[in-house]
């Protein structure tokens, strides 16, 4: 038997799995933001409507979220190695399957149900079992995985186009299908880690595989609600960025700008956020809150912008709302993953994540659609903007209720230590300072006020 260590350790193999969710994020979302280069061959040669062949993609990301939490289930009972393992097998048999389509229902079924469902088996338990391998660098180790959606999208697109003109859409989803099989070296590398706090055996029944026990939790229901209500929001400028640009008259090249912008200050804030989080001078639910309602204000931006000046400085003005939606946004990723271990435990860990990807999806699936109509009632996507930008300050009002988001004086104990807390469960990582006094170190001070 090997004895269980301490606590994560922080480093060693826990950069190799890192990488390994690094590169498992990269394949599932960032191949699914580039899939839609693909959509209009599909049309040409089914002969069917932009609106019939956007649900290839869109039934992918609804069954790959609403899924996560069976993949956390069934990385509870036979552990995350083997469950990415088959993920990517699904995965790469779903592009091959839809490579030889006589239809879109054989797209419908290939790449929405088959690749979706592999999508589902591989993300959660990825993130999962990095956000086990870490501790006082948790966020910045989540953040670093969660780049790989921007990476990956900047090197699959043009990919995707080169493939798409030199072998058609066919002998492009044969290649993709060889490439998500990487995804099951990559759960290979999720070696099993057992710490204190584990469960002595795998939880019994469907319910409890589930995690669905975590919403007694009275921190976690809190938690879920405000991230169900971000979610509504927090997906619209993925879908419709740019034509809002293109409504504005920025041309192609400039909505494509204005994506740009937002994606790299995305990428670039998820590192940052992850250093910040991880110093431990602010409590993670209070970071949570902060850049959750700064990603709405980012996102109230984006829609007034157009009309705060002419149609001279419309495009300075959107470019600089788009980078500060980003970097707010990109800020708000890495916390939602790294604020859990603090809420649930180690332990549960890997079934929150899957639980916090479905609630998110139910809000990912009626923000787009609703976006949408308000587009078609109004003519823009200034009112769409409004809308969903005061669904995620909603959400993060919610998170007000969170252990340690709003400031206390508690008085000062003594016999507290300048430590991270132990990760078991209402209780989020908050790190006291000690203060140094004019006659030398004799007090430790508590800093939540």
């Amino acid at each position: 038997m090997t004895p269980k260590p301490a606590g994560p350790p922080d480093g060693g193999w826990g950069w190799v799995v890192a990488a390994a969710a690094f590169a498992v994020n990269g394949l599932s979302y960032g191949l699914l933001r580039s899939l839609g280069l693909a959509l209009p061959d599909l049309a040409e040669h089914f002969d069917r409507s932009t609106q019939d062949t956007a649900w290839v993609s869109a039934l992918a990301l609804a069954v790959q979220q609403a899924a996560s939490p069976v993949g956390s289930a069934l990385s509870t009972r036979w552990g995350a190695r083997p469950v990415v393992m088959v993920g990517g097998v699904l995965t790469s048999l779903g592009f091959v399957f839809s490579a030889f389509a006589r239809s879109l229902l054989h797209l419908y079924l290939g790449l929405g149900v088959l690749a979706g469902s592999g999508w589902a088996l591989v993300f959660a338990p990825a993130l999962g079992t990095l956000s086990r391998y870490f501790s006082r660098r948790r966020v910045l180790a989540v953040g670093l995985a969660l780049t790989g959606n921007g990476a990956s999208s900047l090197l699959l697109a043009p990919t995707l186009q080169l493939l798409l003109d030199t072998f058609g859409w066919r002998g492009a989803l044969l290649v993709l299908g060889a490439i998500t099989l990487h995804l099951a070296p990559c759960g290979a590398l999720l070696r099993p880690l057992v710490l204190p706090g584990d469960p002595p055996a795998p939880p019994r029944g469907p319910l409890a595989a589930l995690g669905l026990g975590l919403f007694t939790r009275r921190a976690f229901s809190v938690f879920a609600l405000g991230t169900a209500l971000v979610g509504g929001g927090y997906f619209v400028p993925y879908v419709h960025l740019a034509p809002h640009a293109l409504d504005r008259g920025l041309g192609g090249y400039g909505a494509a700008l204005v994506v740009a912008v937002a994606a790299v200050g995305d990428a670039g804030a998820r590192l940052i956020s992850g250093w910040l989080a991880d110093q431990g001078w602010v409590p993670l639910s209070r970071l949570l809150l902060v850049f959750g309602a700064l990603t709405g204000l980012g996102v109230l931006a984006v829609g007034l912008v157009p009309l705060a000046g002419s149609q001279e400085g419309c495009r300075g003005a959107l470019l600089a709302a788009a980078g500060a939606y980003g970097l707010s946004a990109g800020s708000y990723a890495p916390l939602v993953f790294g604020v859990l271990p603090g809420l649930v435990g180690v332990g549960g860990v890997v079934q929150a994540t899957g639980l916090v990807m479905m609630l998110m999806s139910l809000g990912g699936l009626l923000g787009p659609p609703l976006s949408g109509f308000l587009r078609d009632e109004t003519g823009d996507f200034t009112a769409s903007f409004l809308a969903c930008g005061s669904f995620i300050l909603s959400g993060s009002f919610i998170y007000m209720g969170l252990p340690g988001a709003l400031p206390s004086c508690p008085p000062a104990s003594p016999s507290r230590q300048a430590t991270r807390p132990p990760e078991r469960g209402e209780l989020l990582p908050v790190l006291p300072v000690a203060l140094l006094s004019s006659g030398g170190p004799r007090s430790t001070l508590d800093t939540t006020c």
